[in-house]
């Protein structure tokens, strides 16, 4: 069969879309093959259908990855400011939330809109409720089987995305054919998720579902500053869902409940200011008044500053600053963000995201074993590496 397209891209996801648009102003036939009703569903739910669509402080540091020397390339080929200048050239409104998260003004579909106008503009083709059946290759042509017929092109690009909120329609199927051509796929697990609570430790803090405050998350090496969010369920809120992708069950994971003071000089300079209130009702200063009392229920000796003394203080400063959280699990892929793990980069050129193993088959997103930190990092991560095949295939 001869090519009806040069390049065939599975997944209308954010990679993907970046995939085709790049190569479709090169001057390539591009179709984009995607299951689901609509092209973008990740896009339009993300920050909270804002879509913090980058980061301007993105490194190679804000992510995962066995490798972590992989993403460097293609980060350094297509920045932040490279996706800036289309967004602004399309006028879509956006401001800097915090940490130099970008987010829309108005809505992320603005974001999708953008990528389908640009690549309709470069004449890629986009078929979406399209199934993919059967894929194979021979003499140099990627044959696909789809439920609106069979497409053959010399390119064949995997932007499937990982496993992360199957409501949306995730499935494993970029790593069964990954697996399928040779690659290997390294363990998947969610990632950028509330954690869960079990037993008494779920007890102890569910009625204060809704409770939330800064604090410095640590698990290991990694430690993260934002806030904390008390659910039904367990925890959730940035810094937790930050450092979710480097906890695993059985992990030490700490929360410094003071993030702005040294606790002891703090309880030492309450002591001195304030002998005569108790140590729930300073803590409340600095605390969510729920959450001190609670503190002070079950973890701390609730009496007058003045009654403690230096190595009792001491204690609960050490208690305040590194207040052990014994979380059970996670939520999962249901209300995960990403996916850790995935095709493994030993097997993909890290210039252009093609296969090692197999010429013309490129893989690029998340369905790569690269995880961004929360804050706009996974979507550059889409541009860059959907920009590096685009300009590639």
């Amino acid at each position: 069969m001869l090519p009806t397209h040069d390049v065939l891209v599975i997944g209308g996801g954010a990679a993907g879309l970046m995939t085709a648009l790049t190569a479709g102003q090169r001057g390539l036939r591009v179709l984009v093959v995607e299951h689901a009703n609509k092209v973008g569903k990740k896009i339009l739910m993300s920050g909270g259908g804002r879509c913090n669509f980058t980061n301007t402080g993105t490194t190679p540091a804000n992510f995962l990855s066995a490798n972590p020397h992989f993403c460097k390339s293609a980060l350094a080929r297509y920045t932040p400011a490279d996706f800036i200048e289309m967004v602004e050239r399309h006028r879509v409104a956006y401001h800097e939330k915090e940490l130099g998260q970008l987010f829309c003004d108005v809505s992320s579909k603005l974001i999708v809109k953008m990528l389908v106008d640009e690549c309709l503009a470069a004449g890629v083709r986009i078929e979406t409720d399209c199934r993919v059946e059967r894929i194979e290759q021979a003499d140099g042509v990627f044959r696909v089987d789809t439920s609106l017929g069979r497409f053959a092109a010399p390119s064949l690009v995997v932007a499937t995305g990982g496993l992360s909120i199957p409501s949306m329609g995730a499935t494993g199927f970029g790593y069964e054919l990954a697996k399928r051509f040779g690659h290997d796929v390294l363990p998947t697990r969610a990632g950028l998720v509330p954690l869960t609570l079990t037993g008494k430790h779920q007890e102890r803090l569910a009625d204060l579902s809704g409770v939330s405050f800064p604090v410095e998350a640590r698990c290991g090496k990694a430690r993260f500053r934002n806030f904390v969010l008390l659910t039904h369920r367990g925890v959730s809120g940035p810094s937790i869902l930050q450092i979710s992708s480097y906890w695993q069950p059985g992990d030490d994971l700490r929360l410094d409940l003071l993030p702005d003071h040294d606790a002891l000089d703090w309880l030492l300079a309450q002591q001195k200011q304030r002998p005569d209130a108790e140590l729930k009702t300073v803590l409340s200063d600095v605390l969510p008044r729920r959450f001190a009392q609670r503190l002070c229920e079950l973890w701390l000796p609730n009496r007058p500053m003045k009654q403690f003394n230096a190595p009792q203080l001491k204690e609960a400063a050490t208690l305040l600053a590194d207040w052990p959280l014994v979380a059970s699990g996670t939520e999962g892929y249901r209300t995960a963000e990403v996916t850790l793990g995935g095709v493994d980069t030993d097997g993909v050129s890290s210039s252009t995201m093609m296969s090692k193993q197999v010429a013309g088959l490129f893989f690029v997103g998340e369905v790569l074993d690269v995880t961004g930190w929360l804050g706009g990092y996974n979507f550059q991560w889409a541009w860059a590496s959907g920009y590096a095949a685009g300009m590639a295939v």
